[in-house]
């Protein structure tokens, strides 16, 4: 087909590629971010964003309209070069390619031990048109990983918690007797050290107890007492403890509540009744005619029309049970001559 051959060649030629480099004015291919509204230099987070653009032309000089990240659009020197070798805390870097200019990817991986704000071990950074690398997730400690060695004992006392991974804690206490000095709880930190020094379990002392009025101590004399140790105290024949007769000798060198002795108290009714522990009783039917402590006697008084009687209540505190204010004692003439209209006697109102 002699007639066909200079089709043909003229086919080849528009499916060819172009050779060199991309022409001026055409746009940077693939996908970028959004394209600016700004004409001059931003600043963002890590980055100095160079002059936007929508093609080459609108940049000057060597510079053209390259995706710069997260600039967009950005009128760029292709051949600039980021600093290399790059050092991060904790971390290795090593390029993907064999080349540190614009658009370069480094890969950034933690150091055994280590990751990243997200969970992974390894991120990429790229080459920037400010001639700075991208910012990485800093790696951090794992956590996970890292522990503590046990901490330290201190005599006299013993300390609680099982783990000794980052961020646990143990408490220290001690054992009765002694008080602890310090700081009670230490944690396990990032660098697999305690937060600080263990606490210290001090001795503590009482002084002797003092006397109880009207009671014993029993004891064994001492210049002092440790930390936990009890005494006991009793009350003389007739009196009532008030308190516990156990007294202890606590970690802050103070001793536990004393008790006291308290007195009876004689009922100061010779002629009338009165009600005690739920009965109607002459005070001569009360053994000695003494209450306890702390009991209660009710009296009776009369009403203002002295017709009927009502009950007036008082308690007995350390042999003083005041008479009610309503309550006159009836004398030996009416109590003798007219035992039935004693004030206890009559009926209540």
């Amino acid at each position: 087909m002699p007639h066909s051959a200079p089709l043909i060649l003229a086919l080849l030629c528009l499916l060819l590629p172009v050779g060199g480099n991309k022409a001026k004015g055409a746009t940077q291919p693939g996908p970028c971010a959004s394209w600016r509204e700004e004409s001059t230099t931003v600043n963002l987070a890590n980055q100095t964003c160079q002059r936007k653009c929508r093609h080459d032309r609108d940049c000057l000089g060597r510079r053209q309209c390259l995706c710069d990240g997260a600039c967009g659009l950005s009128c760029v020197i292709p051949g600039r070069s980021c600093s290399w070798p790059v050092k991060v805390e904790n971390a290795k870097t090593h390029l993907v390619q064999d080349t540190h200019s614009f658009g370069a990817l480094m890969e950034v991986t933690c150091q055994t031990g280590f990751i990243m704000g997200a969970g992974q071990g390894a991120a990429l950074s790229r080459c920037q048109g400010d001639r700075r690398w991208s910012l990485t997730p800093p790696c951090r400690r794992d956590l996970s990983l890292a522990s503590c060695g046990p901490p330290p004992d201190i005599d006299h006392g013993f300390h609680h918690g099982a783990s000794y991974r980052a961020g646990q804690e143990v408490q220290y206490q001690c054992k009765r007797g002694y008080q602890l000095e310090g700081v009670d709880t230490l944690q396990c930190q990032e660098n697999q050290e305690w937060s600080g020094p263990a606490p210290v379990c001090r001795s503590m002392f009482c002084p002797p107890p003092q006397a109880v009025a009207k009671g014993y101590l029993v004891a064994v004399k001492k210049a002092q007492y440790r930390a936990g140790e009890v005494i006991y105290y009793l009350c003389k024949r007739g009196l009532l403890m008030d308190g516990s007769n156990r007294v202890m000798c606590l970690q802050n060198g103070t001793w536990s509540p004393q008790p006291f002795c308290r007195a009876r108290c004689e009922v100061p009714a010779k002629r009338s009744r009165v009600l005690y522990q739920g009965m109607k009783l002459w005070v001569q039917e009360i053994p000695e005619g003494l209450v306890q402590h702390g009991e209660t006697v009710s009296f009776y008084c009369r009403n203002h029309n002295q017709t009927c009687s009502y009950l007036a209540s008082t308690r007995c505190f350390d042999g003083v049970l005041p008479l009610p204010v309503c309550y006159n004692e009836p004398t030996w003439l009416q109590y003798t001559l007219y035992p039935k209209r004693v004030v206890s006697e009559i009926q209540s109102c």
